[in-house]
């Protein structure tokens, strides 16, 4: 072997040593070789080594850098040469826009290629997949990419959950097949399609181009279709609601070297309750150099009409700049707006800063925003103040100090004035935190009450709570009751967690009073209602609590409100009924001396139901002494159901009332009165009562039944009836008598005329009248004729007694009596028979207790001679 040719042998295998050495150190050494030709302040690094798989050179990861920010980081990158054109793959890209700042200007580099065809002409053959594409801090958008180039034809196909697009690029002409995107906002997604021609020189827009959209929201029941039309450097903008002639928006645009303005433009909006319209003007100057460079400026005007006339607010903007990380746009917004029954004047300076995809305003100082009008019905805003200055709102939520000043009046409840104050932290509902207090007073008309409330609270993400809450009256008056200092409390925080997966809702109140005096001259002890909540919601819980006053109670509530309905039930233990002394007035003088009350009521309410009800009261052996009667062995039950305003009384048995007796002028014992049925009474739904029955006087006085509505007389019987017991009882010194009466009298309590019709009275035995000695001499010396007459009287046997009486609706008593009997006088016995005929009125006569005197004038109007006399040795 020649000398020669091992020289060629060492130098080829010198250089294949060369390019695997250079291979396998790539890492090394390219990064520091693109340095040459990258901006400034940038570097591309590797993760470990370059590998071969599949006939494609394979790294594990790829940065670029621009200082200490990476802008752009790549992993399991591969690139191979398959089918006559390059195939690149990549698992993740992920590109930071925080860093595009960072990025340094570099002049123009004159000798690269100028208009489209030249910069496609320089394509090459290529295909790239990325299986997931995200731009940091919106990974919202992230997803796969599909990039096929030619000089002949670019495709682009990117598929993600909220954005979707597929475009092709041939020559000038620009094909977008399907532009889609999808927001929690967007009933359906925003879809667009259309062509465009692009310029010879890529450094503008397109010159000429239709793209066409359809875009479906909540808030508008037809689907609007979207237009961009252009040609040159003028072009028009729409959206019109499907089956809709008046476009919802038209902006008009022109387009010259350095500046994109909308002039005339013009809004409206159908859909609110009153229907609103404005118009749009918008500058974009240097709009070539970029986002960061161009400056905006505009004006967005909204007119209203309403009560108060009619009202323009305006919204301008600028002049300033939008940028990915740092925007400086100044804001104000001012005038006055005008509903149907609400006006709104505003003045809001502002700037909104930070990135235009995630923008950040802060209001400055002297924003304020204030409203009068119609809130309710009758509800009437004197003002509404909303301080505004310091506010910072953005897509994370409000922060600052949360005010706010309302001064409102109804002209038949009365007028109030409440305040807020707060301070809040990054706050949306169920999202950051926003701690207040609160406080306020005001006037009740109805109850003639002056009223105050203060408190605090927090809403802290999903939880809502009420710390402290203290509100209440100086005094309630309302009908029969007047009620002193109530005041309502938290005793426990009332806490609403409002997160689905673990909702709960719980806290405890105390209602408070002080003495509460009754119209009939009673009072109410000092009294408290203690209320515990538990349950998912404030439309979903369970309640229980007591009420006592005193010794009163203490009364024990339990139920439940699921948002439509609210259900319980009350309990009363059985206690002393000395305990409710208080409620009695002294006026009365009435004292309370034994026996026990119990109850049970189970309740319903709804605003289609109302109040629902049913229960059993129930009072055991009760006492009860007055100055001048006793009543003891008080036994009472009272079963009831309410509803739709119809009590039904005696629902499983009938109410019944038991008294063992009642000392009085007479004595009355074993009363008993049954009642059962409707109140209100109709003829579908009666009231009876029966069993009524009482001892007294030596006999009974009985009533079989009474039914209301009334169609027959309840009768009201006397058996028995002493008229000696009677007599004492009246206690009329001028007159006695002995013996016993029976009687019947038909009772009505709805007749038109009559309240007794047909009653009649006779004896049960003989019967004897005696007049006093003295009285009977008195009216012998004043009238002669009536002393002759009333000498037949002072002793008499009466064998038959008859009378029938009637009472009508206004008093009047119509009596007819017949009186056949034997009087002595002087040793003689005569047989008198006695017809006479007595009206008065009753309501009048019971109005009089001096029965005795009124007895004496009455015999000397009234006395004649008897019709018939016998005389008898």
């Amino acid at each position: 072997m020649s000398r020669g040719f091992n020289v060629f042998c060492a130098a080829m295998l010198a250089l294949i040593l060369l390019l695997v050495g250079s291979v396998l150190t790539i890492t090394e050494w390219l990064p520091r070789l693109a340095g040459i030709w990258l901006p400034q302040n940038t570097a591309i690094a590797f993760d470990g080594r370059l590998g071969w798989r599949n006939g494609s050179l394979v790294l594990p990861g790829v940065h670029y850098r621009v200082g200490d920010c990476e802008l752009v980081a790549l992993t399991q990158v591969s690139l191979g040469w398959h089918h006559s054109r390059w195939e690149a793959e990549a698992d993740k890209i992920t590109l930071d826009s925080a860093c595009l700042n960072q990025l340094t200007q570099s002049a123009p580099d004159t000798t690269a290629p100028r208009t489209l065809a030249q910069w496609q002409a320089l394509l090459p053959h290529a295909h790239l997949v990325v299986h997931q594409l995200t731009l940091s801090p919106y990974p919202e958008w992230a997803g796969a990419l599909d990039l096929a180039v030619s000089p002949a034809r670019q495709t682009l196909h990117y598929q993600g959950k909220n954005l979707r697009l597929d475009a092709r690029l041939s020559g000038r002409q620009l094909t977008l097949n399907r532009f889609s995107l999808s927001h929690p906002l967007l009933q359906q997604p925003l879809t667009l399609s259309g062509k465009l021609t692009l310029p010879e020189v890529p450094d503008t827009l397109p010159t000429s181009g239709h793209v066409a959209g359809t875009l479906a929201l909540q808030q508008i029941p037809q689907p609007l279709i979207l237009a961009l039309d252009w040609q040159q450097q003028k072009g028009t903008f729409s959206v019109l609601a499907q089956h809709d002639q008046t476009p919802l928006l038209r902006l008009p645009w022109t387009l010259s070297a350095d500046r994109l303005m909308i002039e005339q433009g013009q809004w409206r909006w159908p859909y609110a309750a009153q229907p609103l319209a404005g118009g749009l003007n918008l500058s974009l100057t240097h709009w070539r150099q970029g986002l960061s460079a161009t400056v905006f400026q505009g004006r967005f005007n909204l007119l209203t009409q309403g009560r108060g006339g009619k009202g323009n607010v305006v919204l301008s903007f600028g002049p300033g700049r939008l940028d990915f990380v740092d925007s400086a746009l100044p804001l104000q917004l001012t005038g006055e707006s005008k509903l149907q029954d609400l006006q709104f004047y505003a003045a809001i300076p502002g700037i909104m800063r930070g990135s235009v995809l995630n923008p950040l305003v802060e209001l400055q100082p002297g924003a304020l925003l204030r409203m009068r009008g119609r809130l309710l019905s009758t509800l009437e805003v004197d003002e509404a103040r909303w301080p505004l200055a310091g506010l910072k709102v953005s897509q994370a939520g409000v922060d600052g100090r949360l005010q706010a000043i309302l001064r409102a009046h109804d002209p038949n409840m009365g007028r109030f004035t409440l305040h807020l104050d707060g301070k809040s932290q990054n706050f949306w509902p169920d999202n950051g935190r926003w701690a207040w207090r609160y406080w306020g007073n005001g006037y009740m008309a109805p109850l003639a009450a002056q009223w105050d409330v203060r408190g605090t609270g927090e809403w802290h993400d999903s939880t809502l709570t009420l710390a402290t809450l203290s509100t209440g009256f100086d005094r309630l008056q309302y009908g029969m009751v007047d009620v002193n200092a109530p005041r309502l409390t938290i005793t426990k925080p009332v806490v609403w967690q409002r997160d689905t997966q673990h909702p709960a809702f719980n806290g405890e109140l105390q209602l408070v009073a002080q003495r509460t005096a009754l119209s009939s001259g009673g009072y109410l002890p000092p009294s408290t209602l203690s209320l515990a909540v538990k349950g998912r919601d404030p439309a979903r819980f369970l309640f229980n609590g007591s009420l006592s006053a005193d010794a009163i109670g203490p009364l024990r509530v339990n139920g439940r409100w699921d948002g439509i309905r609210l259900r319980g039930q009350a309990w009363w233990p059985q206690q002393s009924l000395t305990a409710f002394q208080s409620l009695l007035s002294p006026d009365l003088k009435m004292r309370i001396q034994s026996g026990s009350l119990k109850a049970q009521v189970a309740f319903s309410a709804a605003s289609d139901q109302g109040l629902e009800a049913g229960g059993h009261w129930v009072v055991k052996d009760g006492s009860v002494k007055m100055p001048d009667n006793e009543i003891n062995g008080i036994d009472f039950s009272l079963p009831f159901r309410l509803k739709a305003h119809q009590w039904v009384f005696g629902a499983r048995g009938p109410v019944s009332l038991r008294i063992k007796a009642i000392n009085n002028q007479f004595a009355m014992a074993n009363i008993s009165a049954d009642l059962q049925g409707s109140y209100p009474w109709s003829e579908r739904q009666p009231l009876d009562l029966t069993n009524v029955s009482v001892d007294m006087l030596g006999g009974t006085l009985s009533m079989a039944h009474l039914g209301l509505p009334q169609h027959a007389a309840a009768t009201l019987r006397l058996r028995g009836i002493n008229l000696s017991e009677l007599v004492t009882a009246i206690n009329p010194k001028q007159i006695a008598m002995s013996g016993h009466i029976n009687g019947e009298l038909p009772l009505w309590v709805n007749h038109s005329q009559w309240l007794v019709k047909d009653g009649w009275i006779a004896n049960e035995g003989s019967l004897t009248l005696r007049l006093d000695k003295d009285m009977a001499d008195a009216i012998t010396r004043n009238n002669v004729a009536a002393g002759a007459a009333l000498d037949w009287l002072r002793y008499m046997e009466i064998s038959r007694a008859w009378a029938t009486l009637n009472l009508n609706t206004i008093g009047d008593l119509t009596m007819s009596a017949q009186v056949d009997g034997k009087s002595r006088f002087i040793n003689r016995t005569q047989r008198v028979l006695l017809n006479y005929t007595h009206r008065e009125n009753l309501f009048q006569l019971w109005r009089s207790l001096r029965f005795g005197d009124n007895l004496q004038s009455w015999v000397e109007d009234n006395a004649t001679l008897p019709s018939q006399k016998e005389q008898k040795p």
